[in-house]
């Protein structure tokens, strides 16, 4: 049976992990703590390399690793007498790293298996000169399954590595992954970019936009490790797999990085991450369906249900009133179709949750709706996205 969003990071019982983490083990072991600087002795300088484009046009992996691995560190999440081990990089000189949120907390809905969420007790960041720091958690941001995470630089060889765009990624273009999988550190694999515009589980019961699919190898472990394009950019950070093994079978899903970039932005201002809400759960409306039955438009996002006292609500918005069947799937006809948000057409499954996570709460917007034969237009007030709503897309 074919399992969906599996997180990456490996979470094993404290005796279990000593033998992939502990000191002198397997060639990971934590080097001896320098000593802490006294009153005359002012901490040692941080050391910044800065990482340039590779150019050239072509695709390198040796090149690659060579530039990038440095900037790539492995994540030690302790919860109590448990540990987890993931994966993060390094984002400039002053010691912030990005990982996976699920790297540094456990509970949450979605893929991470319900209740609330609960932060690592503590975590620590080792890199690959051996050096092992401890880390403050600056905030996590469970909706798009991202944290961010800070270390004291003073006397650490920092590696940045540039973000890149995944507004206009390619299928098909080679990609590398750099991570931690099963506890072995700084692992390159390499392949290309499989699919664009996936819809992956978050933490909570929302859903992420825009991920991207690969098929390089990523396991468990490589949660939150960079993946990077041929000129060692980041294009998205290594959240989860699709397996029914377990392990990686070559489909992998990645956070793309401009979604990345909006929540370690607001995260560093505000330490958390605040998403719109309309309070709709809707179905991508494609022509055959329509016809069945009988709707005016082939396109759209075909309300199912509208959450009591949400923007969608308040609004006057309507969702299904019966449910019947088309090609084995059940549908609730009878609610609103929504094909447009302000200028933005809504055509494919993910542009609603996608038009209306570009904005913010608070923002007022124009929805345009058909309700029967005819067409109207509807001002609705944004909210915002709540921890947990049953059955609320986007």
């Amino acid at each position: 049976m074919r399992a969906r969003g599996r997180l990456l990071a490996a979470t094993a019982a404290a005796a279990v992990l000593a033998a992939g983490c502990g000191a002198g083990s397997q060639g990971t072991g934590t080097q001896a703590a320098t000593p802490a600087p006294t009153a005359t002795q002012p901490p040692p300088p941080s050391r910044v390399e800065t990482v340039k484009g590779l150019g050239g046009g072509g695709f390198d992996p040796t090149e690659i690793y060579r530039r990038e691995a440095p900037g790539v560190v492995t994540v030690i999440s302790v919860f109590g007498d448990q540990r987890g081990l993931g994966s993060g990089f390094v984002l400039n000189g002053n010691g912030e790293v990005a990982t996976n949120a699920h790297v540094v907390t456990n509970g949450g809905g979605g893929a991470a298996g319900g209740g609330p969420l609960r932060r690592a007790q503590a975590v620590y960041v080792k890199f690959a000169d051996a050096n092992e720091v401890s880390a403050r958690i600056v905030g996590t941001d469970p909706n798009s399954d991202v944290a961010l995470l800070r270390i004291d630089p003073a006397g650490l060889t920092l590696r940045p590595l540039p973000l890149g765009s995944s507004a206009r990624l390619a299928v098909g273009s080679p990609v590398a992954a750099i991570g931690s999988p099963f506890g072995e550190p700084q692992s390159l694999s390499v392949g290309v970019i499989s699919a664009t515009d996936r819809t992956i589980d978050s933490l909570t019961d929302f859903q992420i936009s825009d991920a991207i699919q690969t098929d390089a190898a990523v396991n468990h472990g490589n949660s939150g490790g960079p993946l990077v394009d041929g000129d060692g950019r980041v294009l998205g950070i290594n959240s989860q797999i699709s397996s029914s093994s377990g392990g990686g079978e070559g489909v992998g899903f990645a956070v793309p990085v401009d979604t990345v970039k909006r929540s370690l932005d607001q995260l560093r201002a505000d330490g958390r991450v605040a998403y719109a809400y309309i309070g709709v759960s809707s179905v991508a409306l494609y022509p055959q369906l329509a016809r069945r039955f009988g709707l005016p438009v082939g396109r759209g996002a075909y309300v199912q249900t509208v959450n009591p006292g949400s923007p969608a609500a308040r609004a006057g918005l309507r969702g299904g009133t019966r449910t019947a069947r088309f090609q084995s799937q059940p549908f609730r006809i009878g609610g609103d179709i929504i094909t447009r948000v302000d200028a933005t057409a809504i055509r494919e499954e993910s542009d609603l949750s996608r038009a209306i996570a570009r904005r913010r709460p608070g923002e007022t917007v124009s929805l345009e709706a058909w309700r029967g034969g005819a067409r109207r237009t509807v001002r609705l007030t944004l909210g915002q996205r709540p921890a947990s709503v049953p059955g609320a897309r986007p």
